[in-house]
């Protein structure tokens, strides 16, 4: 749609109604309409007089290099990169997914999961990519190895503010290093215990209070594996050279991941399918089985699902991929696709290489499908694809999935562009996505740090990247607020509301990743001393953020 109105917005959203939460019984997701384990609260006169005449005004873009609230909104850091949390690990690199997890069911206490996707080697090890007679030591690898996985942080509010306590003994670290076991009978690449995890980008919360952290751009790291059109196996190299110092097989990285907050155990799911998974969304079935969403974030790729046979399972059950043309999952099952039999020699090889698996029976080539989220509103299936520029696709678009009678293991749907990115739209290259207490939906951009703030067609009017509103109640449903934006360079990530909803937490990724040298810096954010731009979770609170959360209420 080139301009988004109320009537047009109105006229995408299913037979519920807007003030009907119609969401069915989920206990987790990838990001982020995490909470809904009661009815909420009801506003009192005070409340509901303090926020009525309160504005929803939009943050005019900008290209600052400090992180820019709208009006009624302000954060505080609760952790940067390299912030000690134990004696022997400190916090990772390049922050993304965040979800909260309450210990003994206090809304103010527990364990925040942080996600760190990658490495900037010039901040973290002191390689130069742009000194060319600089090599590399195994020294640097394992400081960059350090850097990647996932933190397990306790943080309480006290007094009002979110803290990190840095001495409790459930922090802890998972990273490239860390031993892990695939869940599945058969061995990959000769072995049942990968080593380490990375390119983890957002996630998600199983019913039964683990996490999930996705595995992305794996690529970057080990390289990868491609097969020429005689079926032979090709080495492809990754731009971090991690092979050269450990021979890690490709073939163990580009899974779902399970760890237990509590133990720091780890486990690969098999069965979800190996790529670039951007997250992993799960709706727990009234028999108990599981149902768990995913994209796969590169141009021309697919959005799949898996559906368990038996409950509370992420390896027993069948892997599907969206034909969005024709509306139905396609099987991905090794003995009910005869099709299959001819490349692969069993279903390990499928779900290894499940790209070619599923481009071989007609899956849909999809823009970037990045986060999954499920609409309380509605409960249809919310994707966002976040752009295609070979497609002349520039600003990407939300995808509406309806499933066959509003049933998630059901193999035919719907489906229809819901929102499209533009200048007209007020927002571009949707990436993460949440829903707040009210239902409102929350988008945040990833535009290419090459093409920001450049002359050209496409992005100027954006200038940083930010964090943008879908407001779906009352006199502005159908209009979209930016919130915030980003230091120059960085991307926002990750965003998970706190149990009460009166806190986002929010990671700011990459501040001046394009910097060429230490002595060259394009972002200094968050201005410490030392001046070196440090990736980080923030707290985001204030007036506006409760308003939003109470639309339907005032």
């Amino acid at each position: 749609m080139t301009q988004i109105t109320r009537r047009n917005f109105l006229s995408l959203l299913s037979k519920n109604s807007l003030g009907t939460l119609a969401i069915p019984y989920i206990l987790s997701n990838c990001g982020n309409f995490n909470n809904l384990i009661a009815a909420p609260s009801k506003l009192n006169k005070k409340e509901f007089d303090d926020l009525k005449d309160f504005p929803l005004n939009s943050l005019q873009a900008t290209a600052s290099d400090n992180l820019e609230l709208a009006e009624g909104l302000s954060y505080d850091v609760l952790i940067k990169w390299n912030d000690r949390i134990s004696k022997r690990e400190t916090f990772g690199y390049n922050n993304d997914f965040t979800c909260f997890i309450p210990i003994d069911n206090n809304p103010n206490d527990g364990l925040l999961w942080v996600n760190h996707e990658y490495t900037n080697p010039l901040f973290v090890s002191g390689y130069d990519f742009y000194d060319y007679g600089m090599r590399r030591s195994i020294d640097q690898i394992d400081k960059e190895m350090k850097s990647v996985g996932g933190s397990i942080l306790r943080v309480k509010k006290e007094n009002g503010k979110w803290k990190f306590i840095n001495d409790d003994k459930l922090n802890k670290r998972i990273d490239a290093k860390t031993r892990m076991k695939f869940n599945w009978d058969k061995p990959i690449k000769g072995t049942k215990y990968p080593i380490g995890t990375n390119s983890n980008c957002s996630g998600g919360v199983t019913p039964w209070g683990t996490i999930l952290t996705c595995e992305e751009n794996y690529d970057m790291f080990f390289g990868d594996t491609i097969y020429d059109q005689n079926n032979k196996p090709i080495h492809e190299n990754s731009p971090l050279d991690w092979e050269k110092f450990y021979n890690y097989p490709p073939e163990h990285y580009g899974w779902v991941v399970e760890v237990d907050p509590l133990t720091g155990e780890c486990q690969k799911h098999v069965a979800l399918g190996r790529y670039k998974h951007e997250c992993c969304t799960l709706i727990k079935l009234e028999d108990e089985r599981i149902v768990a969403y995913s994209g796969d974030d590169e141009n021309n790729q697919f959005i799949y699902k898996f559906i368990s046979s038996i409950p509370n399972s992420l390896k027993e059950g069948t892997l599907y991929v969206a034909d969005t043309i024709n509306g139905k999952w396609i099987s991905l099952d090794y003995e009910s696709q005869p099709k299959l039999k001819n490349k692969f020699k069993d279903q390990t090889e499928v779900l290894v290489r499940v790209r070619e698996a599923a481009k071989m029976l007609g899956a849909t080539p999809q823009n970037r499908p990045e986060d999954i989220e499920i609409d309380p509103l509605t409960g249809n299936i919310i994707i966002a694809l976040t752009n295609n520029a070979r497609k002349r696709d520039y600003h990407g678009s939300v995808l509406k999935i309806n499933e066959k009678n509003n049933k998630y293991d059901e193999l035919s749907f719907s489906s229809e562009i819901m929102l499209t990115g533009g200048k007209e739209s007020e927002f571009t290259c949707p990436d993460n996505l949440c829903f707040d207490l009210a239902g409102n939906l929350w988008l945040t951009s990833d535009m290419s740090g090459s093409l920001m703030n450049k002359r050209g067609p496409y992005y100027p009017k954006f200038k940083n990247n930010g964090v943008y509103v879908l407001i779906r109640h009352g006199d502005d449903a159908g209009k979209i607020i930016q919130v915030a934006s980003a230091p120059y360079d960085a991307e926002l990530t990750g965003p998970w509301f706190s149990p009460d909803y009166k806190t986002l937490f929010l990671s700011v990724q990459h501040p001046g990743e394009k910097s060429k040298s230490l002595k060259n810096l394009t972002s200094k954010w968050p201005h410490d001393e030392d001046g070196i731009p440090k990736p980080s979770v923030v707290t985001i609170e204030g007036k506006l953020l409760d308003k939003l959360n109470y639309l339907n209420q005032i």
